[in-house]
């Protein structure tokens, strides 16, 4: 069997993207507000009061007890912030006004009278991303016992006092810092973002691989493919959701296909220029354990060995892909595929299970296809030894059709009892 080693994939497309559901994006019925304020999907659950979006948790687990945004032109303009003064140096902002918007199955909306958007993405990594149309300050006020290490001008690391870890990260215009109350701050400029993610169970290396790839603008968009869980009284359970994380306007990815074993995405850019997908995949939709086969536009990816000619294959003449991880041994564990698309502006990526890949068939003396052919030669002696010179080959196809159409009453039996006859009759004469 081939092994073909996929990584969800890192077709890092910058996406105002529309988050798929195979059900449609209708108002899960795992997420629920109440109150409009307040938020609970499968992964996440928050409250949205006044101006703040509070007791942000991924998987039970408070990430971070509250977040605010508010235009720089107000906080400035309101002394919160001394002229010259360095990022570290804003504690506090009084926050804009906010409203939960609509909610589908994967993600809710909330919006900021400063024109900001805070989007929450109810996945496995609890994604959230604050979007500025205009400069803003962001301010996350972390949880009793946490602490946070600023690791560059892009990216601060968070640990809550449990150890689980999570990584806010600013994409475009803007940088984030730990300020002088051990919290974090960002200011983000035009079409800049702040991106949270978390790791309830725990970060490795290809977690951080993943984050510069974001990070560096390297990866424009994620795609969470993923089983929904039964829940008491819902017969939808079963059902395929499918969440896309948006990181530019210029990319947009849809859900083409899922069935199981097999996802197509439509991944569209207004640039020619490729990127990384990163994607993925539950266990449940698409078996890695035995390789994942992935294709651009129905030509097979090229696997790469390093992230180096992960990310060379961008403008090159072949798209590749990596498979990072297979996660956890969880029931809703899930494979990364990360693929790098060479260039737009449309594109067809799928990925399929490797053991879905396989067909056992055998070719009939005509040249036809047929599954469980098996041929019987007839041919009889006579007691002198001479051949009758009659050979009767019978070919017997397992539900095979002429021109489509099923042989009524042709089975197994059938075709020994006219091996029988045959024989009987060869004797007589």
């Amino acid at each position: 069997m081939k092994r073909v080693a996929t990584a969800l994939m890192v077709l890092v497309v910058t996406a105002s993207i529309a988050p798929a559901a195979l059900a449609g994006s209708t108002a899960s019925t795992n997420a629920k507000q109440a109150s409009g304020q307040a938020y609970a999907g499968t992964h996440v659950s928050f409250d949205a009061e006044n101006s703040a979006v509070t007791d942000y948790a991924v998987r039970g687990e408070t990430m971070f007890d509250s977040l605010k945004v508010q235009s720089a032109s107000e906080v400035e303009s309101g002394g919160l912030v001394d002229v010259g003064a360095s990022l570290s140096a804003v504690t506090r902002i009084d926050g804009a006004g906010l409203s939960v918007g609509a909610t589908t199955k994967t993600e809710a909306r909330v919006r900021a009278e400063s024109g900001a958007t805070v989007t929450a993405h109810d996945n496995g990594h609890g994604v959230l991303v604050v979007e500025s149309n205009k400069s803003n300050y962001a301010v996350a006020n972390l949880s009793a016992g946490a602490n946070a290490s600023a690791e560059s001008e892009s990216q601060v690391e968070v640990t809550t006092e449990n150890g689980t870890e999570g990584t806010f990260l600013v994409v475009g215009e803007g940088n984030v810092t730990v300020n002088d109350d051990g919290d974090v701050t960002a200011h983000l400029g035009e079409d800049g973002r702040l991106v949270f993610r978390s790791y309830p169970e725990g970060k490795d290396e290809s977690d951080d691989e993943q984050e510069t790839l974001i990070a560096e603008g390297d990866a424009k968009a994620e795609t969470y493919v993923m089983a929904e869980n039964a829940s008491d009284g819902d017969s939808a359970s079963g059902n395929v959701v499918v969440d896309t994380v948006s990181y530019d306007q210029n990319t947009t990815v849809e859900t083409e296909q899922t069935a199981e074993g097999t996802v197509t995405l439509a991944v569209n850019r207004t640039t020619h220029e490729g990127t990384v997908l990163i994607t993925s995949v539950s266990e449940n939709v698409v078996n890695a354990s035995e390789g994942v086969a992935v294709s651009v536009d129905g030509e097979a990816a090229v696997e790469a060995a390093t992230y180096s000619q992960l990310k060379s294959a961008v403008g090159s003449e072949q798209s590749r892909y990596m498979l990072q991880s297979e996660g956890s041994a969880s029931a809703d564990a899930s494979a990364d595929v990360l693929v790098a698309v060479n260039h737009f502006s449309e594109r067809t990526v799928s990925m399929q299970s490797a053991s879905s890949n396989e067909t056992t068939t055998e070719t009939t003396d005509d040249g036809q296809t047929a599954d469980d052919t098996q041929t019987a030669d007839d041919t009889q002696t006579t007691d002198d030894g001479e051949t009758t010179g009659e050979t009767n080959t019978t070919t017997v196809v397992d539900d095979e059709t002429d021109n489509g159409a099923t042989v009524p009453g042709f089975t197994a039996a059938t075709a020994v009892v006219a091996l029988l006859a045959a024989a009987l009759f060869a004797r007589s004469r």
